[in-house]
C-alpha cells in the first residue's frame, strides 16, 4: 500500500491534535488584541480624542460631585450665630437709648453694624458664598469646573474644600492637561486643513482664468501648466474674522442664556478664549438646580413672607442642562478655533519670513554689485600691481 494510506500513529495524532488546540486558543487571543489596536487607533485620531475629552470630564464631574458634596460646611452656622448676635446687639442698643439719646443710638448701631460687615466680608473672602455643598456642586458647575481644570483657565470661582477632592484635582489635572494639549494640536490641525481647503476653493472660483492661454497649452501639450497650482497662503485677517464672528456668536448666546450684558459677554468670550480666565464670570452660575428648589421650598415652609411663586419659577427654568452643553461645546470648539488660527498664522509667518530673507540677498547682492561698479574691483588693483 502507498503511504498516504497508511494509519497514523497515536504520536503523530497527539501533536496534531495540539496543535489545533494551540490554535484555537490563540484565536480570541489575536482577537482581543486586534480589537485592543483598533481601539486605540481610533482614540489616537481627531474624533477619538475629542470624544474621549468629552467623556474625561463628564466623569470628571460626577467624581468632584460625589466628592464635595460630602462636605460639611459649619459657615453657614456661624452665618446665622453673628447675624442673630448683631440683630440681639440692635435690639439692646435701640430698647436702651432709643428714647433718651438719638445721636449716641446712631454711633453705638453704627458700630455694631460695621462690627458685623467686617466679620461677614472676612467669610466671604474665605469663600463664603452663601449656598450648600450641594447646591454649589451641581453637574453644570462642575463641568464647567473640570474644563477650566484641563485647559488651564483657571476661574478660581469654585474650589475643592475637602482633602480627597484637592488630591483628586491634582491626579484629574496631572492626566487631563496633556489630554487637553493633544486635543489642542490634532484640532488645530484638522481645522487648519479644512479651512485652507475651504479658502483655496474660494480663491480658485473667484480668480479669472484665461481661456486662450488653456487652449494654448492643450495645444502646445504643456499639460504641467495647467496642473501647476500656485501655493495659496491663508492671510491672517481671514483667520481674524473668523475669530470675531465666533467671539460675537457667543456673545449674543451668553447674554441671552445667562442674563448678561453684551459688554460683559464679549469680555468673558474674549478672556476665556485667551485663557486668562479671571472667574468673574461663569457660565452655569446661573443656572438653577434642584438643591436651589429645595432650599425655597424649605424656605417658603419656614418664612411666611416669602414669595410662593418663587418656587414654581424655579422649577421651570430648572432643565438647563443642554444649554451649559452647549456652552461646554463651545468653549472646546473655540479652543479649537484658536489652534487653527494659530498654525495657519504660523505658516504665513514662515512664507513672510522666507520672503524677506530672499529680499535681503537680493538687496544684498545689488548693493555689491552697485558697489563694485562704482569703485572698481579692488582684485583687478592688485594683479595690474602685481604684474
Amino acid at each position: 500500500m502507498s503511504s498516504k494510506f497508511q494509519r497514523s500513529s497515536p504520536q503523530m495524532l497527539g501533536v496534531e491534535a495540539s496543535t489545533v488546540s494551540s490554535t484555537a486558543s490563540n484565536q480570541p487571543r489575536k482577537r482581543v488584541k486586534r480589537c485592543c489596536r483598533n481601539f486605540v487607533t481610533f482614540m489616537c485620531t481627531q474624533v477619538g480624542v475629542g470624544a474621549l475629552i468629552v467623556f474625561y470630564a463628564i466623569c470628571g464631574a460626577l467624581a468632584f460631585m460625589n466628592i464635595e458634596r460630602k462636605y460639611v460646611d459649619e459657615t453657614a452656622k456661624v452665618v446665622l450665630s453673628m447675624r442673630f448676635n448683631c440683630s440681639q446687639r440692635l435690639w439692646n442698643i435701640t430698647e436702651e437709648l432709643n428714647l433718651i439719646d438719638k445721636q449716641l443710638w446712631v454711633n453705638e448701631t453704627n458700630a455694631v453694624l460695621q462690627a458685623y460687615q467686617v466679620q461677614i466680608a472676612a467669610i466671604i473672602k474665605n469663600g463664603y458664598v452663601g449656598r450648600s455643598p450641594a447646591q454649589i456642586w451641581s453637574f453644570p458647575a462642575a463641568l464647567m469646573f473640570c474644563l477650566s481644570v484641563i485647559t488651564m483657565i483657571g476661574y478660581g470661582n469654585m474650589v475643592p474644600r475637602t482633602p480627597w477632592g484637592k488630591g483628586f484635582t491634582v491626579i484629574y489635572a496631572t492626566f487631563g492637561i496633556p489630554l487637553y494639549i493633544l486635543y489642542f494640536l490634532n484640532m488645530g490641525r484638522v481645522l487648519a486643513r479644512s479651512f485652507k481647503f475651504l479658502y483655496r476653493s474660494m480663491h480658485d472660483c473667484t480668480q479669472e482664468r484665461n481661456y486662450d492661454a488653456r487652449m494654448e497649452a492643450l495645444e502646445n501639450g504643456s499639460l504641467g501648466a495647467l496642473t501647476l497650482r500656485k501655493k495659496v497662503i491663508v492671510p491672517s485677517t481671514a483667520c481674524l474674522w473668523v475669530i470675531i464672528f465666533y467671539v460675537l456668536t457667543g456673545t449674543i448666546m451668553f447674554a441671552n442664556w445667562e442674563k448678561w450684558s453684551f459688554l460683559n459677554s464679549f469680555y468673558f468670550c474674549m478672556t476665556s478664549l485667551c485663557k486668562i480666565g479671571f472667574g468673574d464670570f461663569v457660565p452655569g452660575a446661573s443656572l438653577t438646580t434642584a438643591a436651589d428648589v429645595d432650599a425655597a421650598t424649605q424656605k417658603l415652609r419656614e418664612d411666611i413672607s416669602a414669595d410662593p411663586n418663587e418656587v414654581s419659577d424655579l422649577q421651570r427654568i430648572t432643565d438647563q442642562h443642554s444649554k451649559l452643553a452647549i456652552n461646554f461645546i463651545y468653549m472646546l470648539l473655540g479652543m479649537g478655533l484658536v489652534a487653527m488660527c494659530r498654525n495657519l498664522m504660523r505658516e504665513e509667518v514662515r512664507v513672510k519670513l522666507k520672503e524677506m530673507k530672499e529680499d535681503a540677498k537680493l538687496c544684498v547682492e545689488d548693493t555689491r554689485l552697485r558697489f563694485v561698479g562704482c569703485c572698481g574691483d579692488p582684485r583687478d588693483f592688485y594683479e595690474n600691481d602685481y604684474y
